[in-house]
């Protein structure tokens, strides 16, 4: 084996410690139910956040001005205020970005 595969394999298995740490750690420490009201509505939220974090740049630069993404991105605020699903809020961004 030479030296970067070694370096490969150390890295894929830091990779499995780290993932699997962030899953397991929760569920030995935390035994019932969370009750704090505060920590409820912040885990409730993460899932949303980190999705908006890694669609976000990419939305604004996947075009070469950000001007169809900007947009794309407002109108597809409004149509998620107005309670349409993740799957018509999805498509009707990409056809704005598609038209513009």
């Amino acid at each position: 084996m030479t030296m970067e595969q070694h370096r490969i394999l150390i890295y894929i298995l830091l990779a499995i410690v780290t993932t699997n740490l962030i899953r397991v750690l929760p569920m030995v420490f935390i035994k019932g139910p969370i009750s704090n009201r505060f920590v409820r509505s912040f885990l409730y939220y993460v899932p949303y956040v980190t999705l908006a974090v890694m669609t976000f740049p990419d939305m604004i630069s996947a075009t070469p001005t950000p001007w169809p993404g900007l947009i794309a991105l407002v109108v597809g605020i409004i149509a998620a205020w107005l309670r349409l699903g993740l799957l018509p809020v999805a498509a009707i961004c990409c056809l704005i970005v598609y038209l513009l």
